[in-house]
């Protein structure tokens, strides 16, 4: 049986900035890691980090999904699980942004529990970036 991930967010930054953070392949690099993203349905990419252990420090995606700036999606196959990636974008009438996201197909509790810790790491990270955009 598949794992699921869910992760909500506010932030007090335009919808545009947050899609833009989560889109531009430079921003990106500031808050998740090096990567060659670009928001084009079928673009494969990477994510590339500092190998440690048995892992080669790439995770390997390919985007699924471009509804801007409401919905992205992409898949992210690394370490033996291949997982897809959703983030959803909704903006109150106030202008807090509420950012979903939602990962999917995890078939290892440890892998789980990684997803977790790191994108709340990263997604810390991101609240710096979007002052800075």
């Amino acid at each position: 049986m598949s794992k699921n991930l869910s992760l909500e967010y506010q932030f007090n930054s335009p919808i545009e900035k947050v899609w833009t953070a989560l889109t531009d392949s430079d921003t990106l690099a500031k808050w998740v890691m090096d990567n060659d993203f670009k928001p084009i349905v079928g673009h494969r990419f990477q994510f590339r980090q500092q190998p440690y252990g048995d892992w080669d420090g790439i995770i390997h995606c390919e985007v699924l999904e471009v509804d801007e700036p409401h919905r992205l999606s992409y898949t992210w196959v690394s370490g033996g699980e291949n997982t897809t990636i959703i983030w959803t974008l909704q903006e109150d009438q106030d202008g807090t942004v509420h950012l979903h996201l939602n990962q999917t197909g995890f078939s290892k509790d440890q892998a789980l529990g990684g997803a977790k810790y790191g994108w709340t790491s990263m997604c810390g990270k991101l609240e710096n970036v979007l002052t800075e955009l």
